[in-house]
């Protein structure tokens, strides 16, 4: 956790950090206006919450595709002009959410919004890691995952402070501001100095398939990642307000805490995993999630439950934390740009269902929402476990050099 670590930078090492930290921190945020407003989009369109959690599906289904496109054209055009173009894409699709005249218009936006959505990470990340030094790679890449929970937690405060004055459609219509992003990165931020373009069409397909057995593997990994953070987020705030009678503002302040505790989580988690190798973090993080799951589910007070969430969230994004480098590390050079924002994004589209089936699990046993929350993070804590057990540690890699082979890598300090 040496901050110590960020001494010598350049100021354009800086600015791609903030900026790419900034453009997930504000896709995040975009997202997460939806999960506070399900109840009231569903009354508007005198529909079920279930009905309305298709959005959700939708949109993280979708993310493979942007992931795909946005990663084909960060590898042959440049990081930098292909994260100015995403940001402005989800910003755009964000603020026409806020006009939708149905569910099905709305639906249908969401799922355009999830392209733009899988596009940022990967190439936010690509960008990061390879302009960097190796030794900040861990602290970096807990930094940039918390911009994930920073934007929950930026939603949450929107939703607890604005919600009342502006409704469901005036809280998307904020999420336009993430566009001026684009300026900022214009300005400031300077392409990769990895990056070299690939000017075979077929080049990035014919690297994926060359390590196709790293790639399953990443898939795999990343389902159950998504079902872990998505599992344990997307309808916390559904949980609060039908199964605890919440108002707005005692969801908003709880939001606002357990993000915090995911801010903390990342960034700490990220910075051990230099020290300790990034399986040993994640399997302790995991670990440790299964020990705050009774008290973040199955509390009865506010405080108690707060307290559960803000423990459950250090844990699941600690082990996030440690995602992009980790799968920066374990990447093919010449598809850096695309095979880390890809894997994690089809593993999105697998755990797309998370919302609609935690919805159903609720209904179906009498609206129990902490019954749903608890069996789906239970069992996802475990398979991270497992699966981050059997992996390969890549910790240190140089990039540019060639890259480490499926399964027969060798452990670079792995701790």
């Amino acid at each position: 956790m040496r901050i110590a670590a960020l001494s010598g930078w350049t100021s354009e090492q800086r600015h791609v950090v903030a900026a790419s930290f900034l453009g997930w921190t504000l896709d995040a945020f975009d997202f997460f206006l939806m999960v506070f407003v399900l109840k009231d989009i569903a009354q508007e369109f005198h529909t079920q919450i279930t009905d309305v959690t298709i959005a959700l599906l939708l949109t993280l289904a979708m993310r493979p595709i942007g992931a795909y496109i946005f990663g084909r054209a960060a590898d042959r055009w440049g990081r930098r002009p292909t994260l100015m173009v995403d940001v402005l894409f989800y910003s755009a699709i964000e603020f026409a959410s806020g006009f939708a005249p149905s569910l099905t218009a709305l639906l249908v936006l969401r799922a355009v919004y999830g392209i733009a959505m899988g596009g940022e990470w990967g190439v936010g990340a690509s960008l990061t890691m390879e302009t960097i030094p190796p030794q900040a790679r861990g602290f970096v890449s807990g930094l940039l995952q918390s911009g994930y929970p920073a934007g929950y937690f930026l939603a949450s405060i929107v939703y607890g402070g604005l919600f009342q004055y502006i409704g469901w459609r005036g809280m998307f219509m904020v999420g336009v501001v993430p566009a001026l992003l684009v300026f900022y990165i214009r300005r400031s931020v300077p392409e990769s100095p990895s990056w070299r373009p690939t000017t075979a069409r077929s080049n990035t397909l014919a690297v994926l398939k060359s390590h196709w057995q790293l790639g399953i593997y990443a898939i795999v990994l990343m389902t159950a990642f998504n079902f872990f953070s998505h599992g344990t987020q997307d309808l916390y705030p559904t949980f609060l307000q039908v199964q605890h009678k919440m108002s707005p503002h005692e969801v908003g302040l709880i939001a606002v805490i357990y993000n915090i505790g995911a801010i903390i989580g990342g960034i700490s988690f990220g910075s051990l995993s230099e020290r300790f190798g990034r399986r040993n973090t994640i399997i302790l993080a995991a670990v440790l999630s299964l020990f705050v799951l009774p008290l973040w589910t199955f509390s009865s007070s506010a405080v108690w439950l707060a307290v559960g969430a803000f423990l459950m969230q250090v844990m699941v994004q600690g082990a996030w934390g440690v995602i992009p480098v980790h799968l920066n590390e374990l990447s093919p050079d010449e598809a850096r740009g695309t095979f880390p924002g890809f894997t994690y994004q089809i593993g999105n589209l697998i755990a797309s269902v998370n919302a609609t089936l935690q919805a159903a699990i609720a209904i179906h046993y009498g609206n129990n929402y902490a019954f749903a929350l608890a069996l789906v993070a239970g069992i996802v804590a475990v398979a991270i476990i497992v699966l981050t057990a059997f992996g390969v540690e890549a910790k240190g890699v140089a990039f540019g050099r060639g890259q480490i082979g499926w399964p027969a890598a060798q452990p670079a300090g792995s701790g």
